[in-house]
């Protein structure tokens, strides 16, 4: 007998559980406030509080996303719309069938369950109404920070388009199940389903509904984004870039608002947020270098995942022994220096971040919007890697979108979206490397955060209007000559080794890197984009 909670913000009578197959024996608690699930969070186990009333997480093994568990179901009508691969891993009809009747059964024993209902987008033409059902409270609050949150009377009617039945005490068999481990995350795009089971790691849950958003918006003209927007008030600006690149630092700018961290959507209308909160990386965060982000830490309303805490209840920023990815959810309401409707004009710069640690590419260049089409399926940067005592070797890093795991079409279809809304809306674009010059991550240090600004804020403010460009000869875009706060001679990388020999060798090196990722994305690029390569001098 099903049994619903009285202390919730709203029961769901427009869309009950037997829809999704549920009939639950335990208590179901509805949408209720963020105070209750604290509350319950804490009663049951299931988090802790640090010395600032603030719920703490531990997901167990898994400490952050399982790439390798997470498949789409291959469904008829289909296999043209989704690139499949290592990112998009098909499974069959039958393998989600199976699982989807485990964790149904699986969540109707369940002593309690916690349903929320949300929003994906915060522009109200464009978002999707979603759900979670889970057996775990702090999960269900974890939904009340990212998504965007629904107001008592949209509660009633809520119709979701897509649920989550997440189960992640509910552990597969790889022999019986058909699955890789004893966790999976399957999307079943046509059935509006998620399922979920065998992980703790929230963040499957944000980025589940994110490639469901990026497979939808593209037939409807609108481009989905893994990126962070921000905006002076009359021009937005977008920021691209993976991890280590600064992208979280350089966007967050006290002259300009934030409209949000890491998933975007842009209409015709200019860019919106995806999201209701953020789920900041707090691995060696400090209060001098993330100010705003290190207050939400103090802030009731906020969830640290896999955090170490100190003998007096306080985090401890700098331990990993659990994990690297130690993170932390937040309302967006936490960040002072918002966008009060998490929404934008049309942005008038697209920047791409790298951290080129082979000290090639220069501290800013312009790109045409066939050569940023190109730059954006490339989804370059590189890491530095200790190879034995005093060896460091770059790694180089490709992900097609700056988000492939997360994009079910083949990224052609987001970057012909990118350039035509560059070109609807006569956008510049940048490529800025924060990462190494005059020698590379072997024979120098990393480029100065101050110049890096100095760039950045002379790009987005139209300084560089004026100032003579050159081209560069391999990679094809356009250099600037000066830039007020930063020195001339480090804008040319070239001119900063001091053998200029090993530079052509290691920047055709480095060509030679381009040219062979792109060649898996080379049947669906148009001419213009494929002549946006880097050439390889010799």
């Amino acid at each position: 007998m099903e049994s619903y909670s009285m202390s919730g913000d709203s029961r769901n009578f427009a869309t009950p559980l037997a829809s999704h197959g549920l009939h639950p024996k335990g208590a179901v608690h509805w949408n209720l406030d963020w105070k209750s699930l604290h509350d319950i969070s804490v009663e049951r186990g299931e988090a802790k509080l640090t010395a600032h009333d603030v719920l703490l997480a531990t997901t167990g093994e898994r400490t952050g996303r399982s790439p390798n568990d997470r498949f789409i179901v291959d469904e008829p009508g289909l296999a043209d719309d989704v690139w499949w691969g290592d990112h998009n891993r098909p499974t069959t009809p039958e393998v989600f069938e199976g699982l989807l009747e485990k964790t149904i059964t699986h969540l109707n024993d369940s002593e309690k369950l916690f349903v929320k209902d949300a929003f994906c987008g915060a522009d109200p033409d464009y978002r999707m109404p979603v759900r979670i059902v889970t057996e775990k409270a702090w999960h269900a609050a974890f939904m009340h920070n990212m998504f965007v949150r629904a107001s008592k009377d949209e509660l009633i009617s809520h119709i979701p388009q897509y649920t989550i039945l997440h189960a992640p005490d509910l552990l597969s068999s790889p022999t019986s199940d058909g699955v890789n481990s004893d966790a999976f995350i399957i999307i079943a795009l046509d059935r509006g389903l998620v399922i979920i089971g065998g992980t703790h790691y929230a963040g499957e849950i944000k980025k589940a509904i994110f490639t469901i958003m990026n497979h939808i918006l593209p037939a409807k003209g609108l481009l989905p984004m893994h990126c962070s927007a921000n905006t002076d008030g009359e021009k937005s600006a977008l920021f691209f870039g993976l991890s280590g690149t600064g992208k979280t630092t350089l966007s967050a700018d006290p002259n300009r608002a934030l409209v949000g961290d890491d998933e975007h959507g842009w209409s015709d209308n200019g860019v919106f947020n995806f999201e209701g909160g953020c789920y900041a990386k707090l691995i060696r965060l400090s209060k001098e270098d993330e100010p705003a982000i290190y207050a939400t830490t103090r802030m009731p309303g906020s969830i640290l995942e896999n955090v170490i805490l100190n003998a007096d209840g306080t985090p401890d920023f700098d331990n990993s022994s659990l994990t690297q990815n130690t993170r932390g959810s937040y309302p967006i309401e936490s960040i002072e220096n918002r966008t009060p409707d998490s929404m934008a004009g049309n942005p008038k710069n697209i920047v791409f971040l790298t951290c080129d640690a082979f000290g090639v590419l220069p501290p800013l260049s312009k790109l045409s919007p066939e050569q940023a089409a190109y730059h954006f399926i490339s989804g370059y940067t590189a890491k530095v890697a200790g190879t034995e005592v005093g060896v460091k070797e770059p790694q180089p890093a490709f992900s097609a979108c700056f988000g492939a795991p997360f994009m079910p079409r083949h990224p052609s279809v987001y970057a012909d979206l990118l350039s035509k809304k560059i070109r609807d809306n006569d956008a510049k674009c940048w490529l800025i490397n924060t990462g190494w010059v005059a020698g590379g991550a072997d024979a120098s240090s990393r480029i100065k955060i101050r110049w890096t600004r100095a760039l950045l804020n002379a790009a987005l403010d139209g300084d560089l209007d004026d100032v003579l460009f050159v081209e560069d000869e391999r990679f094809g875009f356009l250099v600037p000559t000066t830039c007020q706060g930063v020195p001339d001679n480090i804008l040319q990388p070239r001119d900063t080794w001091h053998d200029k020999k090993r530079y052509d060798n290691v920047a055709d090196l480095l060509a030679q890197m381009f040219e062979d990722n792109f060649v898996q994305f080379r049947d669906g690029c148009n001419k213009e984009v494929l002549a946006s390569s880097p050439k390889v001098l010799g």
